[in-house]
């Protein structure tokens, strides 16, 4: 117990470490650290549980507040930390039940699907607590972005085919587009991060025999019935004016990507004993880095296929394939 307590304590002083480290150097390396200020979170908690979790969460947000303000220690601990201790609760949570036709009770692990879309809503959550916290006012802050970006891109942008620079109507098209979706691209980066996060977190845990649940099937997870409507419910919004349509599009942008993570699952699925699967998959992510935004559609449309046309089923009628090593710790 006390060797436990003192690595929670060790892991919340890195995580505050790398956060306060976030804020200097160059900027990709500024990225790939706040990318990773959740991880030492989420090691506590799929390695020890999520009171130990919570522990390294209540360091390191101390630790942020000392060497900082509050202001910027509880935006932290409502982005980096909080989300970090509800998944690591969430995925070790079970229960004992009894199959039909089964003699004894077996243990069910709270579904990957359904973690992955507590990850979506908290992303867009904190997407919009995030630009309350910018400024309380969407139209406001709407205005100051758009004067940022149109100085930034003048300053940065180089001249048009013609020679010449950015005329005022060209820096305003690009500005509106930019600031529209700069909601959905927020919800994409705090879901990529937290999903990266809790998957590196199992890894690195069961490597070390400490994760304390079975290692699961991903590409077997599905979500909810009803959770396309939510996608849906989001797209609508995003018509919408001020407030409201910035909401929408932040949630659209973390059911997007939610759609896209299940669609990858799905193409792992049915890619099984399939002699060119390494090659097509390769393929696939590589097309997914160049034409991003084309081909993660195709790949979200499949995961919404999945469930009415039985993608999955259809693949394998026989029954399931085996899942892939690791399956256990």
């Amino acid at each position: 117990m006390r060797n436990q307590v003192f690595i929670a304590l060790l892991l919340g002083l890195v995580s505050a470490v790398v956060f306060l480290s976030a804020t200097t150097g160059p900027m990709l390396i500024r990225f790939a650290l706040f990318l990773l200020t959740s991880l030492p979170i989420f090691l506590a908690g799929l390695g020890w549980g999520w009171r130990f979790a919570a522990l390294a969460g209540i360091v390191s947000v101390s630790i942020v507040a000392a060497a900082s303000n509050f202001q910027v220690a509880g935006v932290y601990a409502l982005t980096q930390i909080l989300p970090a201790i509800v998944l690591s609760y969430l995925a070790l949570l079970n229960r004992l039940y009894q199959p039909d036709g089964a003699d004894s009770e077996t243990v069910e692990w709270y579904p990957v699907g359904r973690l992955v879309l507590w990850a979506a809503v908290m992303a867009g959550t904190i997407t919009l607590a995030v630009l309350v916290v910018i400024g309380q006012d969407f139209d406001e802050l709407r205005t100051g972005l758009k004067g940022y970006l149109s100085e930034t891109i003048k300053t940065n942008m180089p001249p048009g085919a013609d020679g010449k620079p950015l005329d005022d109507s060209q820096l305003e098209t690009m500005t509106d587009i930019m600031v529209a979706v700069l909601p959905a691209a927020s919800a994409v980066s705090w879901l990529t991060a937290l999903v990266f996060n809790l998957w590196l977190a199992g890894r690195i845990t069961l490597a070390a025999g400490q994760l304390r649940r079975p290692w699961p099937d991903i590409s077997a997870m599905e979500y909810p019935s009803g959770t396309a409507l939510m996608l849906l419910a989001s797209l609508l919004a995003t018509g919408a004016k001020g407030t409201a349509g910035a909401v929408g599009t932040a949630f659209l942008g973390a059911f997007f990507l939610a759609y896209v993570l299940a669609g990858l699952a799905v193409i792992h699925y049915v890619t099984r004993a399939k002699p060119w699967r390494p090659f097509g998959l390769w393929l696939l992510y590589i097309g997914l880095l160049v034409v991003a935004v084309w081909i993660a559609v195709i790949i979200a449309l499949v995961g919404l296929a999945d469930r009415p046309l039985r993608l999955r089923e259809r693949a394998f009628p026989s029954g399931p394939p085996p899942p892939p090593a690791p399956v256990s710790t």
